[in-house]
C-alpha cells in the first residue's frame, strides 16, 4: 500500500470539522490524525501529529490566516487548505525555497569572500 496523506482538521466551527472529516473520513489512503477545535492548538497538534495535511478556517475577507506563517515556517512541508465557513472558497497555502547560484572567479580570495559575505548573499534575490 502506498503511505497515507495524513490529516489533521484545525477547522473552526465544529460543523465545519464534522464536514470536512465526513468527506474524507472514507478514503483509503487518508488517515485523520486529529481535530483541534482551539486556534492556540494548532501548532502543537502539528508537532504531535506531524501532518501532510491541515485543515484551517479562512476568514470570509479570504486573508491569509495568521497561523499559515507559523505554522509553515516551522513545518514547510506541510499544505494548508484554508475553507470558508460562509463562502464556497478554499485557499491552498505552502512554503517553497529558490536555489540561487552566481558565477565567481575560481580562486582562494573568491572563495574566501564568499564564505565571509554568506549572510550578505543570502538577502539578494
Amino acid at each position: 500500500m502506498d503511505r497515507q496523506i495524513r490529516v489533521l482538521v484545525a477547522n473552526r466551527p465544529k460543523l465545519m470539522r464534522e464536514v470536512i472529516i465526513d468527506t474524507i473520513v472514507d478514503q483509503p489512503d487518508i488517515t485523520i490524525v486529529g481535530e483541534v477545535s482551539e486556534e492556540g492548538e494548532i501548532l502543537s497538534r502539528v508537532e504531535e501529529t506531524h501532518p501532510d495535511i491541515l485543515f484551517i478556517a479562512l476568514s470570509d475577507e479570504q486573508e491569509r490566516p495568521a497561523v499559515c506563517e507559523m505554522i509553515l515556517r516551522s513545518h514547510p512541508d506541510v499544505s494548508i487548505l484554508a475553507v470558508a465557513e460562509h463562502s464556497n472558497q478554499t485557499m491552498r497555502y505552502w512554503a517553497s525555497f529558490d536555489i540561487h547560484s552566481s558565477v565567481m572567479d575560481a580562486s582562494r580570495d573568491a572563495i574566501l569572500s564568499a564564505i565571509r559575505s554568506r549572510t550578505v548573499v543570502r538577502g539578494e534575490a
